[in-house]
């Protein structure tokens, strides 16, 4: 006899002589899922039929009893594959027919609410926890129900009633719970205006937003707090147009190096120019126009170095120092300016006048000859510079300069020659590459 028949309650063998249809039905369902398929669709169609007629309880206790617990495990892969509960359609209309479709638990399955109706609806008796249950959530006409206190007419017209209210109440929850957090949003907005009005009204807010803007201006991030008054005001100076004193540029320099800036160094040399520019306008001392033009190429504005210049050395007489010293700024400038032969002419210019006097005119041309791509003479020029009193660190810092300006490949030409040239003397330039030169020009 087949295991149940559509509209038949089935007739159990005796244990022993079904068990290997278990066993078999665990064994080819641990084999191969796939293949199980059949059997459980067809474990299915039963259970669909049987539901109608209520025997779900009926079924779960006296398969219990007809087998050992080992030996129901092994439908367990089929029963939770196929559910031995009603579908999730017939457990809204379980909910529906209760009157309880409005509370989430009684239409899911696994929920303690959707468990009571299901025993309830197979008419088995509640034990005192779900009695309990029903009454803490105020189901007193389907608890009445459930231990026959009422009949089907009472219950629903009470139980309408009950869901009326419980309706109602979620409502004037749900607006309660959207007023409140209004309140909040409304609350929290007001707060943060009120902060920010607070922020404006702060009579330090101004001399903070001042701060970061004259240290965004400079390029300067932190300030360590001991030297975060002094260089403040420095900076606030330097923004306001008024020259630094020389022992203000001194602590800047060596002490708060972090504060020195290329664009603080920048704008300093930009007001020491104007202010050299306009003492020689008024003096016609040419070396205030000498002093000027070196702050103005400094302060990356070679042209205003060749405008004073030009001017100066139309004034300047025959005097060979000033004049040569004049020539020699004014070379460097065409330098800047990308004006080699220029600025070499005005070197060699310069060099004739101070033959044995000056090294700097020896330094420009060594630099402007490298520039020109003729090596042994910048290399010549630098050597008689070293020769006249230049100092070898300043030498190689020009020589570094030349390197960070220079083309990758004429980079490498100057650095092979003159390592060909004097290894030991030039020693720090194997360890000079492209990246170097990057890392310098940023």
């Amino acid at each position: 006899m087949d295991f149940f028949t559509p509209f038949q309650w089935p007739e159990f063998q005796p244990r022993q002589n079904f068990a290997h249809r278990v066993n078999r039905l665990r064994g080819e369902q641990s084999r191969n899922t796939r293949e199980a398929q059949p059997l459980g669709a067809l474990a299915e169609w039963r259970v669909v039929v049987a539901v109608p007629f209520g025997l779900i309880s009926l079924i779960s206790r006296d398969f219990w009893i007809a087998f050992r617990p080992v030996t129901v495990l092994g439908f367990s892969g089929i029963f939770d594959r196929v559910g031995c509960l009603m579908s999730g359609s017939s457990q809204a209309g379980l909910a529906e027919k209760y009157l309880v479709d409005d509370l989430p638990g009684a239409a899911l399955v696994g929920a303690r609410l959707n468990g009571i109706l299901q025993k309830i609806e197979a008419g088995e008796t509640l034990t005192s926890l779900a009695q309990a249950f029903l009454t803490s959530c105020g189901l007193n006409s389907l608890l009445a129900l459930a231990t026959r206190q009422i009949d089907r007419p009472t219950f629903e017209e009470a139980a309408a009633r009950e869901r009326s209210v419980r309706i109602q109440r979620a409502k004037e929850d749900a607006d309660r719970a959207a007023a409140e957090q209004a309140r909040k949003a409304e609350a929290m907005d007001a707060a943060v205006k009120a902060r920010f009005a607070a922020m404006e009204n702060d009579p330090m807010l101004p001399r903070k937003r001042e701060a970061r803007e004259l240290r965004d201006r400079f390029g300067i991030g932190f300030i360590e707090t001991e030297h975060y008054p002094r260089a403040m005001r420095l900076l606030k100076q330097v923004a306001s147009g008024n020259r630094l004193a020389p022992e203000d540029v001194a602590w800047l320099s060596t002490e708060a190096v972090d504060c020195w800036s290329d664009a603080l160094q920048q704008a300093w040399h930009r007001l020491e120019a104007e202010a050299l520019t306009k003492a020689w306008e008024e003096s016609r001392d040419p070396w205030d126009a000498v002093n000027a033009s070196a702050h103005w190429r400094k302060a990356d504005e070679p042209q205003r170095a060749l405008e004073v210049t030009g001017a100066a050395l139309a004034k300047a007489g025959r005097s060979s120092k000033p004049r040569s010293a004049l020539l020699t700024t004014r070379g460097g400038a065409m330098r800047d300016a990308g004006r080699l032969s220029e600025a070499r002419t005005l070197g060699l210019e310069a060099h004739e006048l101070t033959p044995a006097d000056d090294f700097r005119p020896c330094t420009l041309l060594g630099a402007v000859s490298m520039g020109l791509g003729d090596l042994v003479a910048g290399h010549e020029w630098y050597a008689k510079a070293e020769a006249l009193g230049a100092e070898r660190r300043a030498i190689d810092q020009d020589l570094r300069a030349l390197l960070i300006r220079s083309e990758p490949d004429s980079r490498n030409r100057i650095r092979n020659y003159l390592l060909e040239q004097d290894p030991e003397r030039f020693a720090w330039l194997r360890k000079w590459n492209h990246k170097t030169a990057a890392t310098h020009r940023r």
